[in-house]
């Protein structure tokens, strides 16, 4: 199995402006690629608490042996209380790296591959909630259209919706590699070097698991959590995730308003709570090259002000 990479590996942690003495949050410790680096940067009083909903991610995450490190398994809605659990208040800085790791979707039992055949599973946490499969099996035809549209970004969810209807009426479609010839021989036309099932199990990943309704909970959490002049960092691979980030980050950064001609002088008007810090970020043609998964990568960051 092909050993993970992470994308945007020294910008992200760069971004973080970690001190030796800080308390670091990971929201996503995936294997541990942006983890390693924090704690290289760390000193010995510092301190990393790090997340992930995948229990695969915490048990490889054993093998760092560092009394620094608290591992912690939580959905990104459980943010706050997980760390309560951990009695940490406040932190310096947090990380989400958005992105799949390379042993979820190169495991064929996990179902996140259309290249692999297996179990249309699609769960990060596997001891909980409903199969991609199983879902398909009881979805109505709109609500697959809505779901493979909405968050696929799929022109052709019409198509698919109604192939996978007519092809559940025979059999409950199960596998991975059933599901995406059932999606290549309803789409017509791809965008080149992608393949047709694409959008497809994007559409249902980011549905199984809740992901942007994750991320929408995650960032205020993380931003009351971190301390004046605290920075949060987020690293987004596709336009849905990174719209919600985007738009989070401006809005935080942007000084409150009153009802128009209420007398306020401008310094009496409600103060930005963050500040949008340089540009968005995209992986080098050099990363692009070597590490592929990096070419959809954005990363954007903020930092909490006083």
């Amino acid at each position: 199995m092909t050993a993970h990479v992470a994308v945007l590996l020294h910008e992200a942690v760069d971004a973080l402006a970690i001190r030796p003495a800080a308390t670091v949050v990971d929201c996503t410790f995936g294997r541990g690629g942006h983890a390693r680096l924090i704690l290289d940067r760390l000193g010995p009083e510092g301190r990393l608490i790090a997340l992930d909903r995948d229990q695969e991610a915490i048990a490889s995450g054993r093998s760092i042996d560092d009394p620094r490190l608290t591992l912690a398994q939580a959905r990104f809605s459980e943010l706050e209380a997980t760390l309560k659990r951990h009695s940490v208040m406040r932190a310096a800085a947090v990380l989400l790296d958005l992105g799949m790791s390379s042993p979820q979707l190169e495991d064929a039992e996990r179902g996140f591959s259309f290249r692999l055949d297996g179990p249309l599973d699609m769960r990060m946490d596997r001891s909980e909630g409903m199969t991609a499969g199983q879902w398909l099996e009881y979805a109505t035809e709109a609500e697959i259209r809505e779901v493979l549209g909405g968050y696929g970004e799929e022109r052709f969810a019409k198509q698919i919706a109604k192939a996978i209807v007519a092809a559940r009426q025979r059999r409950p479609v199960t596998r991975t590699r059933e599901l995406a010839d059932l999606v290549g021989k309803a789409v017509r036309t791809r965008e080149p070097d992608q393949d047709p099932a694409t959008r497809t199990f994007q559409a249902l990943r980011i549905h199984v698991n809740k992901e942007l309704e994750e991320l929408s909970l995650v960032l205020p959490q993380a931003m009351e959590l971190l301390e004046p002049g605290g920075r949060l960092a987020v690293i987004s691979f596709h336009s849905l995730e990174d719209r919600i980030v985007k738009n989070f980050m401006r809005e935080q950064a942007r000084a409150g308003s009153l009802p128009e001609r209420l007398p306020v002088r401008a310094a009496d008007l409600p103060r930005p709570l963050m500040r949008i810090v340089g540009k968005p970020l995209r992986a080098s043609a050099a990363e692009v090259r070597a590490n592929p998964r990096a070419r959809s990568a954005i990363l954007r960051v903020a930092e909490k002000l006083g």
